[in-house]
């Protein structure tokens, strides 16, 4: 039998050394990606480059294999998370600069649904922690609440899910942005990993009750299936879920939500994996009472809301004005108009930066031939897109 080179401990001492070696590097990588922005700033550059990212990806992969016998796919991931990393830390620096009263308010009023565990919760906190934020939490008890605590000035922004991945759109908050006189200043998307909770570890034949947001019951619909004689019991939250099955204290009982909540509330992961498909993705907005200004240097978004006339190729009409000036539509989503039997209000998300020329030519022509027109809001895109190489 071979004897090892090293001991367990000597490995493991290595291995911490070069952990804290990488986190350095890492550190001063970070430096340098902010030094970039100040350069782009100088030269009007925008923020990504896709040829320069793909020559540096292929470079790293070459490398990769014919010097270290490393695995393209292993540099392929590591590497597009760096690159979102630095992509998003340029965009905030030049976010600071458009927006500079934004930087002499490090704690800022959040307003978001549920309590301390809920994903709208993690979202604000993932959200907010790119800017260097710190939070003041309101817990709001509805998607209604959450807008009028920013409406009414308690709250500088709200955080709102307004679609997953597999439950579809969030038809309440469309509703809401319906008549709201908030903004939309920013997105964020979040893996949404639904786990089955519960005070003790219990077999899934014995839960009786099961908590959670009606979202999550839709989501986890094919998992609920399979449980027999299960009520499902709806909350204002995932961690209101998890605050009432933390109180009941029984054997029988159970809560979907995040397997690290559950941890804030006590309860244990009894089954993990539960959405109906497993890239579970929920899309949150950022509203405030006044939109945000975005650098041209950045890939933004723009929202409108708009209602069209009850004409035949009504609405082909507009997207055709969309498709003139190579305008990409994200989403298209169509909501009744309150009040108005058989109307409709179309929300359409558009990868275009309002200022730009393209843009306003656009919506000059789409206020012409809509009955209404409004901008929500043009904000940066945060979801940074891998860059594509080919991998042999």
């Amino acid at each position: 039998m071979t004897q090892a080179k090293y001991s367990l401990d000597q490995i493991r001492l290595r291995l911490n050394e070069l952990d804290d070696q990488l986190l350095n590097i890492l550190s001063e990588r970070r430096s340098l990606s902010i030094e970039v922005a100040k350069s782009k700033v100088e030269t009007s550059k925008p923020v990504r480059d896709a040829k320069r990212e793909q020559e540096l990806l292929v470079k790293l992969i070459n490398n990769g294999k014919d010097k270290y016998q490393l695995d393209a796919n292993y540099i392929t991931k590591l590497f597009h998370t760096i690159i979102e990393d630095s992509v998003l830390l340029q965009q905030t620096y030049l976010q600071n600069l458009a927006n500079p009263e934004d930087n002499r308010q490090p704690l800022v009023r959040v307003a978001f649904l549920g309590s301390k565990g809920s994903y709208s919760h993690l979202a604000s906190l993932e959200y907010f922690s790119r800017k260097n934020n710190k939070l003041i939490e309101h817990n709001c008890n509805n998607f209604k609440e959450v807008a009028t605590t920013v409406e009414t000035g308690h709250a500088s922004f709200g955080v709102l899910p307004i679609e997953n991945t597999s439950s579809g759109s969030i038809n309440e908050v469309y509703d809401l942005l319906q008549h709201t006189t908030l903004y939309i200043v920013g997105e964020l998307t979040l893996p949404i990993e639904h786990c089955l909770l519960s005070q003790e570890n219990i077999r899934l034949e014995d839960i009786k009750t099961l908590y959670s947001h009606p979202q999550p019951h839709q989501q986890c619909s094919e998992f609920l299936s399979h449980l027999d004689g299960v009520t499902l019991e709806s909350c204002a939250s995932t961690a209101d879920a998890m605050k009432k099955v933390k109180e009941l204290n029984r054997n029988d009982v159970a809560a979907i939500g995040n397997a690290s909540s559950g941890k804030l509330y006590g309860l244990q992961n009894i089954q993990e994996n539960i959405a109906n498909q497993t890239e579970n993705h929920t899309r949150f907005i950022v509203v405030a009472r006044k939109p945000v200004e975005v650098s041209t240097q950045i890939p933004a978004k723009t929202t409108i809301i708009m209602s069209t006339s009850h004409e035949a190729g009504a609405l082909v009409q507009t997207l055709l004005v969309l498709q003139r000036y190579d305008i990409n539509m994200t989403k298209l989503e169509s909501r009744p108009i309150m009040g108005n039997p058989w109307e409709e209000m179309f929300y359409v998300d558009l990868e275009a930066h309002l200022d730009s020329e393209k843009m306003q030519q656009a919506l000059e022509e789409l206020t012409k031939i809509t009955r209404h027109l409004k901008v929500l809001g043009c904000y940066p895109i945060e979801n940074v897109k891998p860059t594509s190489v080919k991998l042999s």
